[in-house]
């Protein structure tokens, strides 16, 4: 490990975007159709940090706080809710717009369907979203979590009556427990944000839902904004929020900035390596942002990503902390954010850029400026609140 960011900028061959059409804007609205039927929907927040921005030298700082979704304190719910809903309304022969949270809560659902078994792996926040979907719906959820995981995580999934584990390996080998469990139960779906062949459809479903965050965001922010910084685990969101802007502005799409943890960083080292081809990274992937420790990208998303990202930064553990005590404390004036390890990434690397003169290259090539508006995505609140303070009070994970 090293103690600064590294990034390459995209010199990657062009994909021919066979996955684009996944994340059309049409996508999109069905999506945002469905959660608007939640009677727990509300759009979050997107804060504007001005302060902020001026002290980095930008025309306008956003943040998307998704630590309001549901009451789930992260934005996976989203992708989880819309893929089981599209799988049930295959079940069923119909369209996913038919498919109202009311009918799905109702007795009528339960005689037409019946009971599935929804499998998944996770770090916290998308298997709390599986297990929360599935719990409304009167479904059933299996959640396996890779070693390492926050107690806290573990018990909000098991409050949602998910049968949960911990498991002794990492996040990858959890995913490929649930599929060999799902693939062995009578009734049993795998749901999972990332993809392998033969397993594709699922997967785009939860990008499409990821698209309901962009949707709004964008409508939030009513001007297009020239950088959008997304973090990436196996780069299902960043794929999707990306391939939404490119659908919503193809003429003039913003300038999309790939974040990794250090200790996770497939898609840097797919982009390094230039030829298009993915790399994995093995091992313990010890990283805090517990969100992103994901070695294998999806398929999907690179094909997006490879296309259309501008450029991909691989972060030590203390950028983020720097994000999350600067979210937190903001500058005078600017509303505060509680966003938690995964969340910060992107407030960690943007000032690192604006502010850092070893990084006045990326700057330049990326042309942050004072002209520029940035989108960020704090895509959990404290979902690991023991942690979440030794960093933010404590100064766990101090700057170089």
């Amino acid at each position: 490990m090293t103690d600064r960011m590294k990034w390459t900028l995209n010199r990657l061959p062009p994909s021919g975007d066979s996955c684009l059409s996944i994340m059309s804007l049409e996508n999109a609205a069905k999506a945002r159709a469905f959660h608007r039927s939640f009677p727990q929907y509300a759009a979050t927040p997107l804060v504007r940090l001005d302060g902020m921005a001026r002290r980095l030298g930008l025309g306008g700082l956003w943040v998307k706080d998704e630590s309001f979704r549901f009451g789930l304190n992260a934005f996976k719910v989203l992708g989880g809710s819309f893929a089981i809903a599209r799988h049930i309304a295959g079940e069923l022969g119909r369209d996913v717009s038919e498919l109202t949270y009311e009918y799905l809560t109702s007795a009528r659902f339960r005689e037409e369907f019946g009971q599935a078994t929804f499998f998944t792996a996770t770090d916290g926040n998308h298997g709390r979203g599986v297990a929360w979907a599935a719990s409304r719906l009167g479904q059933k959820a299996v959640v396996h979590m890779p070693k390492g995981s926050a107690r806290s995580r573990f018990d909000n999934i098991a409050k949602e009556d998910a049968q949960v584990t911990i498991e002794e390996v990492n996040y990858d080998d959890c995913v490929r427990m649930a599929a060999a469990e799902a693939a062995g139960t009578a009734h049993g779906v795998v749901i999972q944000d990332t993809a392998w062949e033969g397993y594709e459809e699922i997967p785009s479903w939860i990008m499409q839902g990821y698209a309901t965050m962009a949707d709004e965001a964008a409508e939030q922010m009513e001007e297009r904004p020239t950088h959008v910084f997304l973090q990436a685990g196996v780069g299902s969101m960043a794929g999707a929020v990306a391939g939404y802007f490119v659908n919503r502005y193809p003429e003039h799409p913003p300038k999309f900035v790939v974040m990794e943890a250090e200790a996770a960083d497939c898609h840097y080292q797919s982009a390094i390596a230039g030829d298009g081809k993915m790399r994995m990274v093995g091992g313990d992937l010890r990283t805090i942002m517990a969100g992103l420790a994901c070695g294998e990208p999806n398929p999907i998303s690179w094909d997006i990503l490879r296309s259309h990202a501008t450029a991909f930064v691989s972060c030590p553990d203390w950028v983020s902390a720097r994000g999350m005590r600067m979210l937190a404390a903001p500058v005078k004036g600017d509303p505060a954010v509680t966003a938690g390890e995964s969340g910060a990434v992107g407030m960690g690397v943007i000032s690192v850029l604006m502010e850092d003169d070893d990084c006045r290259e990326l700057r330049e090539d990326l042309e942050l400026d004072g002209s520029s508006r940035a989108l960020l995505f704090s895509t959990e609140g404290d979902t690991d609140p023991e942690n979440y303070r030794k960093i933010v009070w404590d100064g766990a994970y101090p700057a170089i």
